[in-house]
């Protein structure tokens, strides 16, 4: 009993006297719901400013696929596999946004929940699991977003660590468990979708070095 009255007290934030708020000025201890609503600031945050850049690349892209398509036209098909290559790379930085940003936005509605109903120790995990697997695959892309997630996966981390001890459940150690393997994968095909809905597929490019009726077909997102 004690020990939920102990949770109960880090959850909602004890009463303060004058000298609680002087130490609160200097100290760190801050109520899990606080950490919660902080760690969901920065999760919507780096969502949106991910919404900025594949709104960039949608742009770059649009203007790389006109010039494979004019060089088609004018039948420099070396021009056209060059701008087509471009486009290549430039799709495969923004799925791997689009599946972060899908993944983030799965995150945002979980710590939403687990606002509402208090279930830290028990749906924290895979949340901090998610953030592990997508900061991985974004840090060589965009660093800046890879530290963020960082801190806010130190953060969760704690919270969930020190809800568990205050349970006496101790702390959930499924980062790459089922659940989170499972919202990795559904972020995956809703990243594969908003791909073909976003990047439209590139035409075939006959070979520079084959007669026009043999094509070779551009690799679509």
């Amino acid at each position: 009993m004690s020990s939920f009255k102990d949770f109960n007290k880090a959850w909602k934030g004890k009463e303060k006297t004058v000298g609680d708020q002087i130490k609160s000025i200097f100290g760190r201890e801050k109520p899990l719901r606080y950490r919660l609503a902080m760690a969901h600031y920065k999760i919507n945050s780096m969502s949106r400013r991910l919404e900025v850049y594949l709104e960039r690349l949608k742009g770059r892209d649009k203007e790389l696929f006109e010039k494979v398509v004019d060089a088609l036209i004018g039948k420099d098909m070396t021009r056209a596999s060059i701008y087509a290559n471009e486009v290549a790379e430039l799709r495969k930085v923004a799925k791997a946004l689009l599946m972060v940003q899908v993944a983030l936005e799965q995150i945002s509605l979980r710590l939403e929940t687990i606002r509402e109903i208090g279930e830290v120790a028990a749906y924290l995990g895979p949340v901090v699991g998610v953030i592990k697997e997508v900061r991985g695959a974004i840090r060589t892309v965009l660093p800046e977003v890879g530290i963020e997630l960082g801190e806010v996966q130190d953060m969760l981390q704690e919270t969930m660590m020190e809800a568990g001890e205050m349970l006496g459940t101790g702390a959930a150690s499924v980062y790459t468990g089922p659940e989170a393997r499972k919202i990795i994968e559904e972020a995956r095909v809703i990243a594969e979708q908003r791909m073909k809905e976003s990047f439209p597929s590139l035409p075939a490019i006959p070979s520079a070095t084959q007669p026009e009726s043999s094509k070779v077909t551009a690799d679509s997102p």
